[in-house]
This record gives structure tokens, sequence and C-alpha cells, in this order.
């Protein structure tokens, strides 16, 4: 019989514990819920490479890591249109090789037949590139739009397809025969005082930024992602949308592409490999969700960068090029983990 007063009195004081907490422990959990595990990644690297090499923080060693991770936020912006609808892209590697093999054999050909048409040969391989990329993207898009492919069972499959047809057009040997001006102004040249690899990467950035914050397009994709009923039903054309953000993750791809082409002063059918991984660890790690809807710009930059800078450190560690990719890989996985925790934190605190 007295078992009920007594539960009725451990309900309360179980609220009161749980209303006690230190105001040091709130203060954290609701920072963490608010800035992510993000700069938590952040302070951890940048400690232990520089205690571990000493040419980490020098300004020429960041300059290079800025070069670095360029190809790397340019991929991951547009894997994040992706995201938003709900789906995700794997052939970002394959793109980046398509683009440099016909990009680079393009512009070595025009280059061969016109040897004094330099800028045309440049003009001619850059919109090759980035041609092939739009098509594999919007036969991604036609894929999972209108047949309703899984999308990681059609830029898997699109992903073998691409590389086997990468390899097939070089035999496996890399493109030669570009203009020198190709390397020397998008490899290795500066355009408005900054590398031309970081300035593209600004430059698409920004474009992301109006896209997906200023535009009916960008309202659409965290729509469609968020619920593809509903936005359906609501009027807004999901076919279309979901074609375009493909299309878009595509031309970032491809454009990528073609500035590693330039880096390399070659076309190689090889490259981009690890790209599908690291964008979408990229992505992932800075909130954007899995399930679609939810993301922003401003963070995928960051956490391309950061990933970029945790190679970077690693490199100059002497860590192997296999271990890295461990580490890539269980980044991403305690990524997640952390990111559950810190919706159900959120969700905690929402009802508080």
């Amino acid at each position: 019989m007295n078992s009920e007063p007594v539960k009725a009195r451990s309900e309360p004081q179980r609220d009161a514990t749980s209303s006690t907490k230190s105001p040091l422990t709130n203060t954290i959990t609701r920072l963490f819920v608010k800035v992510g595990v993000l700069p938590i990644l952040v302070v951890i690297a940048v400690a232990i490479f520089a205690s571990a090499s000493e040419n980490f923080l020098t300004a020429r060693n960041l300059m290079n890591l800025l070069r670095q991770s360029s190809y790397l936020v340019m991929v991951s912006i547009g894997q994040m249109f992706v995201l938003l609808t709900a789906g995700f892209d794997l052939s970002v590697g394959t793109i980046i090789a398509l683009s440099s093999v016909v990009g680079a054999s393009t512009m070595a050909s025009v280059y061969a037949a016109f040897p004094d048409a330099v800028h045309l040969a440049i003009l001619a391989g850059i919109a090759a590139g980035v041609g092939v990329g739009l098509i594999v993207g919007f036969v991604n898009g036609i894929g999972v739009a209108h047949f309703q492919v899984s999308p990681f069972v059609m830029t898997l499959g699109i992903s073998s397809i691409g590389f086997g047809i990468a390899l097939y057009l070089t035999g496996g040997s890399p493109v030669y025969g570009m203009p020198m001006a190709f390397g020397d102004t998008f490899g290795f040249g500066n355009l408005l005082g900054l590398p031309t690899p970081i300035l593209f990467a600004l430059l698409m950035t920004i474009v992301a930024i109006i896209i997906v914050n200023r535009t009916r397009l960008g309202r659409y994709f965290y729509a469609v992602g968020g619920n593809i009923n509903a936005a359906r039903l609501s009027g807004i054309n999901t076919h279309k949308t979901l074609i375009l953000a493909y299309l878009l993750c595509a031309s970032f791809a491809a454009m990528a592409g073609m500035l590693i082409t330039a880096r390399l002063d070659t076309g190689e059918a090889n490259i981009g490999a690890a790209m599908p991984l690291e964008s979408i660890a990229a992505c992932v790690i800075a909130g954007v969700s899995l399930r679609g809807g939810i993301g922003r710009v401003e963070h995928v930059v960051l956490e391309a960068v950061f990933i970029s800078l945790v190679q970077n450190g690693m490199n100059l560690t002497r860590v192997e090029s296999y271990l890295q990719t461990v580490v890539i890989g269980a980044l991403l996985i305690f990524a997640v983990i952390v990111d559950q925790i810190r919706i159900r934190l959120l969700a905690r605190l929402g009802t508080h």
C-alpha cells in the first residue's frame, strides 16, 4: 500500500537531481549543442600536429594547406547540395577523373592542331571537362528523380562505369601535351594576389551561399530533403530539383577536377578515388544531415579545411597514406555518433 506514495516521491526527487547540475556542466552542454564537435576537433588536431612538427604552423605550410583544401572544399560543397535533398553522390571521384581525362585530351588535341591558339585550347579543354561532368550529373539526377533508383545504387554504378571509361580512354597512362600556360595559371599561378585554386574555392563558396540562402532553388533543396512528399504537394517540382542538385554537385566536382589536372600538369584516370568518402565526411562532420534538409555551406567549408589540415599534419608527421584513410573513416563514424548525441541533447533541452 505504501508503494504508491514512495513512487510519487521518487519522481520529483529524480527531477531535482537532474535539474541541479553544475552551471559549468550546463554551459558546456549548451555550447556543444550550439557549435558541435568541429571546434573541439580543430583544437585537438592543431595542438597535436604543432607539437609533433615545427613546420606545421609556418606561413608556407598554412598556405599550402589552404591550396590543398581548395579542391575538397569545392567537391564538398557540391556534395552538400545532394545531401540536402536526402541523397548523396558516390560518383564525384569518377567525375573528377573523367573531367581530367577528357579535358586534358581535348586541350592537348586542340593545342596540337593550333599551337598558336593557346587560350582556345585551354577554353576547349575546360569546357569539355566540365561538360562531361555535367553529363554524369544529369544521368545521376535522371536515375534518382525519374526512375526512383536509390542514390547509393545509382551513383555507385555510375562511379564504376565512369572509372572504367576513364581507364579505357587513356589505357591507364597519363595524358600529356597540354599548354604550359594552363598549369602555370590554374595550377601554380596567382590571380588577384591569391593562388588560383584558393580563389576559385572562395568564388564557388560565395556562389553556393547565395544559392542556398538567397534563391528559391536553395529553399527547394531543404524542402525536398525535409519531406519530399510534402514538397511535392506544396507545388515544388521535386524531379527538377533533384536533377539540379546532382548537376550542381557534378559541376563543382568537374571544376575541381580541372584544377587538379592543372596542378598535376597531366590528365589522370586514377585521381579522385578518395573524394566520395572525404566529401561526405566533411559534410557530415559539419552537421549536414544524411536524412536531408539540414546543413550550412560555411560549416562544410570549415570542415573540408579541417580534413585537409589533418591530412597535412599526418603527412608532416610521416603517417602512411593507407593509415590516413583509416583516420578519415574513423572521424566520419565518430562525427555521426557525436551528431546523434547532439540531436538528443538538443531535443532534451528543447523540452525544458
